[in-house]
């Protein structure tokens, strides 16, 4: 979705803050007029700003929610999860700017991030860090190493993949590790991979979707900079998925 909803609410909060603000310098020390009425776009403001400033406050600087639109990040993420995302676990982040006003903790290998994509910042993606600065990441077909060690696979059977358009495929799930983060990946059998090399420079990121084949993440368009990262995702706290499974509350669980 391309509508920059941070802006708007940003405009919103400015806008009611205004008018509530310039009234109130209008009317001080003023004796109320007859039966006390504000004009309409004054009573809107001053009733919507404060619950526009929390709204704003919360989404920039402490949780916001998304929604999964697709299958990329299987099994971890289904569509219809809607996820929360912390956005001052990498740090305090201006809204709209982006500017960077604290430093606090870097993405680590595992870790499964929301970013504005490179090729497009309007629009927002989810995908797991596979390589951090420093890390020489290598891809040959559904191989993966990290600074020369093959990630860790173990088959623990099939999963039936299922996409926006609610088309199966049969892909093979494997459980992977990168260092002490354990989670599972899918793989399509018959699907051939992309083949790469890249070592990850300072202020960059690889990802890749757990949906390893399905997925269109660093092994085509690039490393994610640090400037474009919005926060982890650390929790599914609704699912519903219209055509699709519809409300599963089972699914309300920790982002590993």
């Amino acid at each position: 979705m391309d509508m920059d909803m941070e802006f708007w609410l940003v405009v919103a909060t400015l806008i009611t803050g205004l008018i509530s603000l310039i009234y109130w310098l209008m009317t001080r020390g003023k004796p109320k007029t007859e039966g006390g009425l504000e004009p309409w776009y004054v009573e809107y403001a001053r009733s919507f700003f404060p619950v526009l400033l929390v709204v704003l406050l919360l989404r920039s600087f402490v949780f916001e929610p998304f929604r999964i639109p697709s299958g990329s990040m299987l099994p971890t993420l289904e569509i219809g999860d809607f996820i929360l995302v912390n956005k001052f676990t990498y740090g305090l982040r201006l809204p709209v700017t982006h500017h960077k006003l604290l430093a606090l903790n870097e993405p680590k290998t595992g870790d499964v991030v929301v970013f504005r994509f490179p090729k497009n910042p309007k629009v927002d993606y989810i995908k797991r860090v596979i390589g951090v600065p420093g890390d020489t990441i290598e891809w040959r077909n559904k191989e993966l190493f990290i600074n020369g060690t093959p990630a860790l696979n173990k088959s623990i059977g099939e999963y039936n993949a299922v996409d926006q358009d609610n088309r199966v495929t049969v892909t093979n799930r494997f459980s992977e590790s990168l260092g002490s983060v354990q989670h599972d990946i899918l793989q399509v059998p018959i699907a051939s991979g992309p083949v790469g090399k890249i070592i990850v420079p300072d202020g960059h990121y690889f990802v890749m979707g757990d949906n390893r084949d399905m997925s269109n993440d660093s092994r085509y368009w690039g490393l994610v900079p640090e400037e474009n990262l919005v926060g982890k995702a650390i929790l599914i706290w609704f699912h519903f998925n219209m055509g699709g499974d519809g409300l599963n509350l089972s699914r309300i669980q920790t982002i590993d």
